[in-house]
This record gives structure tokens, sequence and C-alpha cells, in this order.
């Protein structure tokens, strides 16, 4: 299996709902850095597995409809708890619906919050 990665950081601020998480609760700011990790069995007739600009063009579309934001106004994590975890997942469905054209057999989301905490999401396409 061939494991392609990209990344990017952004900053964007959201706050905790639904327990009682102290400062957590109240609107904040987080540095992330977005890992994009896509799986393929095989390259294509160019010995690649995708063609990376493409990717990254992908990657800067989705990180510029976060950043600078606040998680909890955006649609997409409306009525969640915007957590790292729930972060991961809108972002791994995104990638999934922008890279659907590619050959792939998963994707997998890392996503770091402020480089002490990290989640992952992976799943076949």
């Amino acid at each position: 299996m061939y494991r392609l990665g990209v990344s990017r950081s952004f900053e964007a601020r959201h706050y905790l709902v639904g327990g009682d998480w102290g400062e957590e609760n109240v609107e904040h700011s987080h540095r992330y850095r977005l890992e994009l990790i896509l799986e393929a069995d095989k390259l294509d007739h160019h010995g690649f597995l995708v063609d990376i600009v493409e990717v990254e063009r992908q990657l800067e579309e989705v990180v510029a409809e976060f950043s600078g934001k606040t998680l909890n106004t955006l649609a997409c994590l409306n009525n969640r708890n915007p957590s790292i975890e729930e972060f991961a997942t809108v972002l791994h469905g995104l990638f999934i619906r922008r890279l659907a054209p590619l050959q792939l057999e998963a994707i997998t989301v890392t996503l770091w919050e402020d480089d002490i905490a990290w989640t992952s999401y992976r799943a076949a396409v």
C-alpha cells in the first residue's frame, strides 16, 4: 500500500459545549495542523500515487474554509460539539467528497491542536 501525505497549518476559534470544561467553554483560538494521508494499492502510469499539485489545491481550499473562523458558527459543525475529534471527522468527509475522482483506497486526517494534542480519523474510500 502506497501512502502520500501533505499538511497545512491554520488558526481557528471554537468553544466546547455540552459540559463543564472550564476555560474550554469560553471562545478561544488554536493553531491547528492538518495532515492528510492518501492511500492506494498502485501508482499511475507516471509513477505517482496522485497529482500532488491537485491535492495541495484541495487542501488549501479546505483550510481556507476554516482559517480564522469560529468553528461553532459553521454549518458543517452545526449541532456538534467542535471537539478536535468532531472537527477531524468533518474534515475527513470534505476530503472524501473532494477527492472522490482519485483512485484511493483510504484517507486519513490527522489533526493537531497546538502541538500538544492530536486525533486521527481513517476510513476506506
